[in-house]
């Protein structure tokens, strides 16, 4: 692995033990409220005598018990850190495809769907300028815009990385990053190059997967 790929798996297993942290703190404290409230309950006993609590009549019992509280948000947040780490070094040429123009699609997508994002089939609905960037603003930046994307149900986004014009040596060298990324992000299903009045070898038009049941 390269010097940057340990530099971020380090940051993504700083991020982790930050997210363990802090719900052990918050673990920690609640049980500290719990053990004050013992303390006052048992207090408030010993003063006035056993007390019998009175069944709330407006309360439903539940059938069954209640399962074991687990930490389900720090389990969800360690696996959101995890995919949102983006490899420098992961290979993607022997994903891409050529015919008149390079492209990527899922072993489930056929080369139709690729042919209607080329011809415009599905509408843009929002576009990720990377434009002007350095490699890690610009991975972030696009694991951000993805999460949003797929938040608010979109299906079909641009993509800019630019023509690498202003790159050292005139080399694009963001366009091969983006790809690699794109690949690396299981919400990606297919992209290709943008359309001339898209954006041309300087964009690329993602689709991305749907909600269950939806279009």
């Amino acid at each position: 692995m390269s010097v940057n790929g340990l530099h971020e798996l380090h940051a993504v297993q700083r991020a982790i033990a930050e997210l363990r942290a802090e719900a052990e703190r918050r673990e920690a404290e609640a049980r500290a409220r719990a053990e004050a409230a013992d303390r006052e309950r048992r207090a408030f006993e010993l003063a006035v005598g056993p007390v019998t609590p009175l069944p709330d009549p407006n309360l439903a019992r539940p059938e069954r018990p209640r399962p074991e509280p687990l930490p389900r948000q720090r389990e969800a947040d360690e696996k959101r850190v995890m995919q949102e780490a983006l490899s420098d070094d992961f290979d993607v040429e022997d994903l891409l495809e050529t015919d008149d123009g390079l492209f990527f699609r899922r072993p489930e997508i056929g080369l139709d769907v690729v042919h209607k994002l080329r011809r415009g089939h599905w509408a843009i609905q929002a576009q990720c300028d990377l434009h002007g960037l350095q490699r890690d603003p610009a991975r972030e930046r696009l694991a951000s815009f993805l999460r949003d994307a797929r938040r608010a149900g979109l299906r079909c986004v641009r993509v800019i990385h630019g023509k690498g014009h202003g790159s050292p040596g005139r080399e694009p060298v963001l366009k091969g990053k983006v790809r690699s990324w794109l690949v690396q992000k299981q919400e990606v299903m297919a992209f290709a190059q943008a359309s001339a009045a898209e954006g041309g070898h300087g964009a690329l038009v993602v689709l991305l997967k749907g909600e269950p049941g939806g279009r």
